[in-house]
This record gives C-alpha cells, structure tokens and sequence, in this order.
C-alpha cells in the first residue's frame, strides 16, 4: 500500500503489533511515538525510519536524541512532540494507541489536520466523546475503531443503509480471569492474578480493567460514541472464547457477528485498509476445533463497573470521564500494591457521586474533571 502511517504509543501491545500489520502491507512509517521507552522507540526508529519520533519523557527523549544522533532522524519531546508527530504533513493515518486520558489532546490534534483516525484509545471518546466526534464532524475525518469488539461492530454494520435498520449492539466480553468468582473470593486477588488473562496479551493497565471488567463498560461509552446509539441499545455478553468479537441486531431481529480468533492484528489491519481486505499473517479460524461457543449473562453485582460506566453515559455530560479518571488512578494503585481489587470499583463509583459534572464541556473542563477525579481517588484509599 502507498498509504503512510503515523502510529502513537508505537512501543505498546498495540503500537508493535501495528508496525507488524503495516510492515506486511508495505506502508511507509512517518512518525513514531511512545511514553518513555527511548530503547524500543530506537529499534522501531532504525528498522521503521520515520523521519520523527517523540517521547513524553523529556530525560528518555534526551536519551533518544543522543542514541539517533548518526541518523537525520529527529527527536522531538514532552506532549507537544506527540502533537506534533499527529498533526505530521506527510501521514495519511494516525493510529493512536496511547494508553488513557494521555491520547485525548493529540488525537484531537490529528482530527484538526485531518488524519483518518485510527483508534485504538478507547479513553479519547470516553473522557470527551462530545468534543472528538464533533471535531471529526467538523473536519471530514473518519474515526476507524481498533478495538476488536468496535471492529466487529464496524465490519457488521457494513451495508446498512439506514441507521435505523440497526436495533441493538451485542458487546461480547471475554469475562477476564475471574469470571465465575464472587465478591468474597475477589477480596484478597493479588496482582499477578489479576493480569493472567486467558485469551488476550495485553498491557498491564488494560489488562486490570479487563479483570474488573470495566474494559467492557469503557467500551460501552466508546460504542454509544462511535455508532450513536443509547446505552439501552448495547447489551454486554460474556463470551469466554473470544471468537465472536461482537455482533449487531437489526429490525427483522437478524443478527449479524464477526469472528475470528483472538488475535488483534484482524482490527489493525482493517483500520488501516478499509474498505479493502487484504491478506493477513493472522491464524485461520477453524470452529470445530473450538467445538462449541458459550455466552452468558455477566455478573455486574460482582462486577460492578459495568453498571457504573453505564450509569455514567446515561447521565452524560462528564460522568464518563470521571468515570475514566478515578478508574485509571484507581488501577494504578492496584497495580502498585496500595488498594485492593474491589476497591477499584469502590473509589470509582465514589468518584461519580462526589465530582461535579457539566452537561456541556471544553477541553480544559474534561482535564479538570479528570483531575478531580483522580484527586478524589488518592484522598479516599482505606
């Protein structure tokens, strides 16, 4: 392909499995970016050469530059190089995999230059969906979901040709490790427990939300944005094998679902070539060695945040980003050992009965909200 591609957060789970998807179809790199990881970003930039690469990390960027400094490749650093790099002349797409509320203002950024956006940051239309889908409507620019399951959505919903043929959205959810545990036996779960997920490979952050299942309800606010349906519409199934990524349901109550195995490499690649399918190095699905596919009900007592982001696009406003933001300051306490898992859920919905919201938001109002919510969570650890 003679498409060129941008990718933020390109040192990631999804960032790297990208540049596999956009090296097969021989697509040119113009920027790459990541947090901190100025070793990896190095490897990507020598093999990918990308004529700009950026770091958030101002120390890690410095490093960068030093260790580029026998190329003309150049070394850009903090959030304004990230904009930078998604605002670039020479790309076509942007695939932005930043982890969190991080991927907001650069994604904005590529929708102000008009980049096809490839969206694999679910937190972007959660905290301030109201602003992106309206920037993208403004513009002209195409939001391509990267998520398996608003991939599945988005392949199923090819050929509708109104959009109230479509009736409701079935959000299948793999169940995370502790599907089947109550609330009792999740008191004492331990980190390392909690990120042996049994279908995917993820990051650690994404991971935990998949553990407490508020991946699911994230994405249940991204959906609402990405397809405009409401929250009643979209009901979540438990799927433990993570073959079906989603299906749709139409008026005559026909249902149509994509499947294939759980490999992330199928959404990538059709993010990047839609509407064309091309070849893909990924596994051939094979359904009768599965044998069978279950689906189930989840347990949202026990997993209480998919109520809770639920609850929180049906009030609207900046609940969802509040939602997000005690969430992730939330699961990275877990993951550094000061909170229990249920008291993710706990602070988060906290969180959603203490900050204020606004019915309509700025930019600075979402950064506000999410810093609040943040606040709230370190103020309130038992």
């Amino acid at each position: 392909m003679t498409q060129t591609l941008s990718i933020l957060g390109s040192t990631g789970s999804i960032g790297t499995q990208s540049l596999d998807v956009a090296e097969k179809l021989g697509m040119k790199i113009a920027c790459l970016t990541a947090h901190s990881n100025d070793r990896l970003l190095e490897e990507q930039a020598r093999k990918y050469k990308p004529h700009t690469v950026a770091l958030v990390d101002e120390d890690a960027a410095k490093r960068l530059k030093i260790a580029l400094q026998d190329t003309s490749i150049r070394v850009l650093s903090g959030m304004e190089g990230v904009c930078v790099c998604a605002a670039d002349k020479d790309s076509d797409t942007v695939l932005t995999s930043v982890v969190g509320m991080a991927g907001l203002r650069p994604t904005l950024c590529a929708i102000e230059a008009k980049k096809k956006i490839a969206l694999a940051n679910k937190e972007t239309l959660v905290a301030g969906g109201a602003l992106v889908t309206k920037k993208a409507k403004e513009h002209g620019v195409e939001i391509l979901p990267v998520d398996s399951e608003h991939s599945a959505i988005f392949q199923s919903l090819q050929g509708m040709h109104r959009k109230e043929e479509l009736k409701s959205i079935f959000l299948t959810a793999s169940g995370g490790p502790f599907f089947g545990k109550t609330r009792e036996e999740l008191a004492d779960v331990t980190l390392a427990q909690a990120l042996k997920h049994p279908n995917w490979s993820m990051g650690a952050k994404i991971t935990v939300d998949s553990a407490t299942m508020m991946n699911k309800g994230l994405e249940l606010i991204e959906a609402v944005w990405l397809f405009g349906v409401r929250p009643s519409q979209i009901e979540v199934v438990v799927h433990r094998e993570s073959v079906v990524h989603s299906a749709v349901e139409f008026v005559d109550n026909s249902v149509i679902a994509q499947l294939g195995v759980p490999d992330m490499r199928i959404p990538i690649q059709y993010a990047l070539t839609w509407p064309a399918r091309y070849p893909s190095p990924v596994q051939k699905l094979s359904l009768p060695d599965y044998g069978k596919l279950t689906f189930s009900k989840p347990d949202e007592d026990t997993f209480r945040c998919i109520a809770l982001c639920r609850g929180a696009i049906e009030r609207g406003g900046l609940y969802p980003c509040i939602a997000n933001g005690a969430n992730e300051e939330a699961n990275a306490l877990f993951r550094g050992g000061k909170i229990g898992f249920l008291d993710i859920a706990d602070l988060v919905a906290g969180a959603l009965e203490s900050v204020p919201s606004k019915e309509n938001y700025t930019i600075d109002d979402v950064f506000d909200a999410d810093g609040a919510a943040r606040a709230y969570v370190r103020e309130h650890i038992s």
